[in-house]
């Protein structure tokens, strides 16, 4: 395979692992080499018109903006405020009417064109800059959309704080702010500001222009998110010019001060109670993840006895059943494209639009902290994915390609995963002991498309997985290690103690998905059906009353309609339905079913909440729209007070019935931190998402076709081959897998956050 050859952001580098079985197959029991080879035809490269940019895309781009700009631009990796910087490049996708027309009915290529989003610093009015650079691969043009997309010029203010610029603030912190209180400094921590680890806090500041970050300082050790050490610094750094940064605000053990040089002169007068931390090892101690107990013995290891039933090439993923294009947007995260079962699309696109937190405390950087994780880069932080752990050992890993804060682009390796998966519990089953007897069943596997985000101190484990029924589910788990406070006074009111002098604060964690299905063709309603309890006198007793369940019906015709609160009542069954129907007479339909433990959101009338209005409803469609291709934007982070985009606008009622819809899904659990959660918080329990499921789309179960289903009666030998598959399983499993070495470059091209 000759991957510079591929168009794509992410150049996907198949990492097959049992090309052992291409020599084995034709000699094992119910192993047919022509399986994999009905795979790779099943392939296309129309999945191309979903792909991202290739480092050669990217390269050219920017070269293209040197050259075509005429104006100065620095490497933005050590750009300061003041500079002009591409902060970013990826693909533009072509109009759904556009793709459509090429995938379905032989319409010309769509045009490739890239995304380039510049930050403009050294200018008599700056600010943020989206450029639409096309045709690729040889541009010939740059037009400004930014008025087209946000309806108004971006403010410079509410630009993502880059890498350099973080840098910056502990250099001014470090050389400027921190010896103004050596004493101080020296009493409490036992060294001058040098040995500290940070986290920010965001968004910065309460009113738009501001950009004023409270950063929460830590131990600097292994897992340090667990080692507050009482001090906050906030860091006023809007100004372009360095020089004129300051910090305003010193918070310290319960107690607030006007500067450090305040701090000091307070210390000095004996009226600064310390409260001094004990230092940690270098190793983290309770907060490491280093193993407590030595390894004896290896676990459970799946095992595919005929090698993958699926194949990927560039980025599509096909098996018997199932095909879809993928892609990752270097803010957003994963992406899916053109979902088809058994050779119908389901699904236009499905795609993660933002994940965000919002945390309680008694310390400011925590109270004021609501993480937009889609402005710091979801996509960007997918680091290397480790076998045996993140993915099964014999899963296909790829690389994910991106350009973010740099002039080259970068390259993570094996930072996506796909693997088949024995879900192992029965997918249906019966065993009859009534008239005849017989066991029928169908053990439960599924397709899977993984990758992982990790976010400072969070890591988000975003699974697609394709079910033999037709239903698709989207599932994010949460791990990693809780954010903490330091603390003190009236702290157990935002969590709990976990240890001498860390509170794992109360938080919510939100996570939005776009879902444009396309049941049956472009033209979907919005049905829902529900249950209720009618009385009627019996029939053959009339002196009697009865109960009867009976179903409820409801067209929800409008977007109001079709919209639902986290706290609204929703109706149990909802779901997109064709404008045909079934063998039975059904409208042939999909069914949306969120899987969620929510807590409350942000109350409507908090000044930010606006830019987080995606949050307020667990569900809510939409009439499908090119101007609304995102519910928020990463400017919304660090600007929230004018959000560049609102989800809430979206919704005005227009009618939905027959028309080219999307379903916007919100889910989410509570987390209020506690002891089992050091060092990590673990998958268990954190899991939540949603399911798509046919309803009355098919005639009948799909997955009845399935050849892992198994029947046998009493009559019949299970323990032959002839009858029942699985008795051939100790002969087809006999030859194990020749598994690759154990490889890991995830400490390479680390990205700075």
């Amino acid at each position: 395979m000759n991957l510079k050859a591929l168009p794509i952001l992410l150049v996907f580098a198949l990492a097959t692992i049992f090309d052992l079985y291409l020599l084995l197959t034709e000699t094992l029991p119910h192993c047919s080499a022509k399986s994999q080879a009905s795979l790779n035809g099943r392939h296309s490269n129309k999945s191309l018109v979903f792909a991202d940019l290739s480092a050669e895309e990217m390269d050219v781009v920017v070269k293209y903006l040197q050259n075509h700009l005429g104006l100065p631009l620095v490497d933005a990796y050590h750009a300061n405020p003041a500079d002009n910087c591409i902060y970013y490049l990826d693909v533009e996708l072509p109009h759904k009417e556009e793709v459509l027309k090429f995938l379905d009915h032989g319409g010309p290529h769509p045009t490739r064109q890239a995304l380039a989003v510049m930050y403009f610093g050294n200018q008599p009015d700056p600010n943020i800059t989206e450029y639409i650079v096309g045709p690729l691969p040889t541009p010939t043009y740059h037009r400004d959309v930014t008025m087209q997309k946000y309806g108004r010029k971006l403010s410079y203010h509410s630009r993502s704080v880059i890498g350099n610029e973080y840098e910056e603030i502990g250099k001014f912190l470090l050389n400027k702010k921190l010896p103004e209180a050596p004493n101080f400094l020296k009493e409490a921590f036992g060294h001058n500001g040098s040995d500290f680890q940070s986290l920010t806090s965001a968004p910065r500041g309460f009113q738009s222009g501001d950009r004023v970050t409270w950063f929460t300082l830590f131990q600097n050790t292994k897992g340090f998110f667990l080692h507050p050490v009482g001090l906050e610094l906030l860091v006023d750094h809007s100004s372009l010019d360095i020089s004129q940064w300051n910090v305003p605000k010193v918070f310290y053990n319960g107690q607030y001060y006007n500067g450090l040089a305040k701090l000091e002169r307070e210390y000095l007068g004996g009226r600064v109670p310390l409260a001094k931390v004990k230092a940690a090892s270098p190793d983290g101690v309770f907060s490491s993840m280093e193993p407590k107990f030595p390894h004896q013995e290896s676990g459970p290891l799946s095992h595919e006895p005929c090698g993958p039933r699926y194949s990927v090439r560039n980025n599509q993923v096909v098996s018997s059943s199932w095909s879809f294009a993928f892609r990752i947007d270097v803010n957003r995260g994963p992406r899916i494209y053109d979902i088809t079962f058994k050779g119908q699309r389901i699904v236009y696109e499905l795609s993660v639009q933002d994940a965000m937190s919002v945390y309680g405390s008694n310390s400011p950087g925590g109270m004021s902290t609501r993480y937009m994780d889609g402005s710091f880069g979801i996509g960007r932080f997918m680091y290397s994915l480790v076998r045996g752990v993140d993915c099964p050992y014999s899963a296909t890993f790829l690389d994910a390609l991106y350009l973010m804060e740099t002039l080259k682009p970068e390259v993570q390796k094996n930072s996506i995963c796909v693997f088949e998966q024995n879900v192992e519990v029965p997918f249906r089953r019966h065993y009859s002991n009534l008239q005849s007897l017989h066991y029928g069943g169908l053990p439960a596997t599924a397709l899977v498309l993984r990758s992982v985000a990790t976010l400072g101190n969070y890591d988000y484990i975003w699974d697609f997985v394709f079910h033999p029924n037709g239903a698709i589910e989207s599932k994010v788990r949460a791990t990693g290690y809780i954010t903490s406070s330091f603390f003190y006074g009236d702290g157990l009111n935002y969590g709990n103690r976990v240890a001498d002098h860390t509170l794992g604060t109360i938080h919510t964690h939100f996570i939005n998905y776009k879902v444009d299905l396309d049941v049956a063709g472009v033209k979907n309603s919005v049905l829902a059906n529900d249950m209720t309890f009618e009385t009627l006198k019996v029939p053959w007793s009339p002196e009697h009353e009865i109960r009867r369940m009976k179903i409820v019906k409801k067209i929800l015709d409008t977007e109001d309609k079709a919209t639902f609160r986290h706290h609204d009542d929703m109706p149990r069954y909802i779901y997109f339905a064709a404008q045909n129907k079934n063998k039975w007479g059904h409208e042939r339909g999909y069914r949306i079913q969120p899987i969620s433990f929510s807590g409350d959101h942000l109350p409507e009338t908090d000044p930010m909440e606006r830019a987080i209005s995606w949050g307020r409803y667990k569900l809510a469609v939409t009439k499908r729209k090119e101007e609304e291709l995102f519910s928020t934007s990463i400017y919304n982070q660090n600007d929230p007070w004018t959000p560049s985009v609102a989800f809430a606008d979206f919704i005005d009622n227009e009618t939905i019935v027959n028309e080219d819809l999307v379903a916007w899904i919100t889910t989410g659990f509570l987390h209020i931190p506690h002891a089992e959660d050091i060092p990590n918080t673990v998958t268990l329990g954190n899991a939540v998402g949603f399911l798509l499921r046919p309803y009355n789309y098919f005639d009948e179960d799909p997955s009845v076709y399935s050849p892992d289903s198994v029947f046998f009666t009493s009559e019949q030998d299970p323990t032959s081959c002839d009858v029942n598959h699985l008795a051939c399983l100790p002969q087809t499993a006999a030859c194990l897998p020749n598994l690759p070495p154990f490889t890991y470059k995830g400490f390479q091209n680390l990205t700075r956050l």
